[in-house]
C-alpha cells in the first residue's frame, strides 16, 4: 500500500506535475516485477480542480466542487506513468464502516490486482461531508491497507520522516528511524502543519500509522522527493522512519475465525472440495458444494462440513462471499456461470482462501 500526498503532485504553477510521481511510478512498477501487490492511496483532487480554474476554494462545498473536476486529472497523470491499466476507486469512511460495502470493495480491489491492474483510490471528496477534513487520506489509506490486507503501508511525504521535534523550528530535532508504538510521546513530535495543499500534517501520518499497527501492518513514512530514497526502497533499504506492528495479524485473524460463532450457519461439500482445502490452501469454489444449511447473509461465518461424513464434523470455518440464498442458486456450479445465474458476482470462490482456516483433525473430532 502506497500513499502519496497533495505536496508531491501539485505543481509550482498549479495543477499537477509528475515530477515526484514518475519516481514512485517507477518503484512501483519494480514491485510489481518482484511480485509484489500494490494499490496506492491518492492525494491531489482539489489542487488539480484549482489548477483548472485558476481559484482557491472558500468552502466545503467549493472543494467538493474542485475535487470532481480535479480527480479525472489524477488519475490521468498515474495512467500516464504506467504501461499496465489503472482504475479509480473512490471510497469514503462511511463505505469502509459499511459491511456490505466493506466487502464489495474489498472484492473489488481483489479483482483488480488479479486483473493485473494498478487501483489508484481516492476519498470520495465529492459527497463526503463530515470525512472531508484534516489527514482523511492518511486515515483512509491506513483503514484500507487492512482492507487489503497490506504487508506495509508506505507514506510518501515532503520531508524525511519523523523528527524527535518540528524539523524547522527546533534546530535540535533529529531523524527518529523506528517507533516500537504510536505512544502520547510520540504524537507530541508532529508539531508541523499540513502546508498549503495537503490536509494532513505529520501528526496524522501518526494517528494513521496507530491504526495500521493495531490491524498488524509496519508503517514506513519517507520523502517521495528524494529520488536516492525512492530508489533504495525497491532495494529493500529505508531512509525514513520504520513504525512496528503490533501482534501476528495471521494468527489473530485465524483464531478468530477458528473460535468466533457460526451459529447454525454451514455448507457442505464433496470430497473433492475438502481435499483442495485441506492439502492446497485453495478457496471454496461453487463447484464443490453440495447443500447449504441455515440462513445467512454474504460476510457472515459459516461451517464447513464434509457431505455424507456421519458425524458432522467441521472441517474449515470461514467468511461467505455470497448468501445463503445466492449460495443455493450456484451450487455446484462452475464459478463462471456466477454471473450468469445471478446477474453479478463477488468473485469466483464461495469462500475466498484468505478468509477461511482449515481445523486441525483433534479440534473437530
Amino acid at each position: 500500500m502506497l500513499k502519496v500526498g497533495s505536496s508531491l503532485l501539485a505543481a509550482d504553477s498549479g495543477g499537477l506535475s509528475d515530477r515526484f510521481a514518475k519516481g514512485l511510478a517507477d518503484f512501483v512498477a519494480q514491485a510489481r516485477a518482484q511480485g509484489r501487490e500494490v494499490v496506492i492511496v491518492s492525494s491531489g483532487a482539489v489542487a488539480a480542480g484549482r489548477g483548472v480554474l485558476h481559484t482557491e476554494a472558500a468552502g466545503l462545498i467549493q472543494r467538493q466542487a474542485l475535487a470532481a473536476l480535479g480527480q479525472v486529472h489524477v488519475i490521468g497523470l498515474w495512467q500516464r506513468l504506467f504501461d499496465v491499466p489503472v482504475a479509480q476507486v473512490l471510497l469514503s469512511h462511511d463505505d469502509l464502516r459499511n459491511r456490505r460495502r466493506y466487502l464489495n470493495a474489498r472484492a473489488t480491489l481483489r479483482e483488480l490486482l488479479r486483473l493485473d491492474v494498478v487501483p489508484v483510490i481516492n476519498e470520495n471528496d465529492t459527497v463526503a461531508v463530515d470525512e472531508l477534513k484534516l489527514g482523511d487520506n492518511d486515515n483512509l489509506a491506513a483503514v484500507v491497507a487492512a482492507l487489503v490486507e497490506a504487508d506495509l503501508l508506505l507514506v510518501a511525504t515532503d520531508i524525511e520522516g519523523l523528527y524527535s521535534g518540528h524539523p524547522v523550528k527546533d534546530p535540535h530535532a533529529r531523524p527518529v528511524p523506528r517507533v516500537e508504538a504510536i505512544t502520547p510521546a510520540i504524537i507530541r513530535m508532529a508539531e508541523g502543519d499540513a502546508g498549503a495543499l495537503g490536509t494532513g500534517g505529520m501528526r496524522t501520518k501518526l494517528e494513521a500509522a496507530g491504526k495500521a499497527a493495531a490491524a498488524s501492518i509496519a508503517t514506513v513514512l519517507f520523502c517521495g522527493r528524494d529520488a536516492r530514497t525512492v530508489a533504495a526502497l525497491a532495494e529493500g533499504r529505508l531512509y525514513g522512519t520504520l513504525i512496528d506492528a503490533h501482534g501476528d495479524r495471521l494468527i489473530a485473524r485465524k483464531l478468530w475465525l477458528r473460535h468466533a460463532p457460526a451459529g447454525l450457519h454451514a455448507v457442505r461439500v464433496d470430497a473433492g472440495a475438502a481435499r483442495a482445502l485441506g492439502t492446497q490452501g485453495a478457496s471454496l469454489l461453487p463447484g464443490g458444494v453440495v447443500a447449504v444449511e441455515g440462513e445467512f447473509g454474504r460476510g457472515d461465518l459459516v461451517e464447513i462440513r464434509l457431505d455424507g461424513d456421519a458425524s458432522q464434523r467441521v472441517i474449515a470455518r470461514g467468511l461467505a462471499q455470497y448468501s445463503s440464498s445466492d449460495l443455493r442458486r450456484i451450487v455446484g456450479r462452475h464459478s463462471r456461470d456466477i454471473e450468469s445465474i445471478l446477474g453479478y458476482r463477488y468473485g469466483e470462490a464461495v469462500i475466498h482462501r484468505d478468509d477461511l482456516v482449515v481445523l486441525p483433525q483433534e479440534a473437530v473430532a
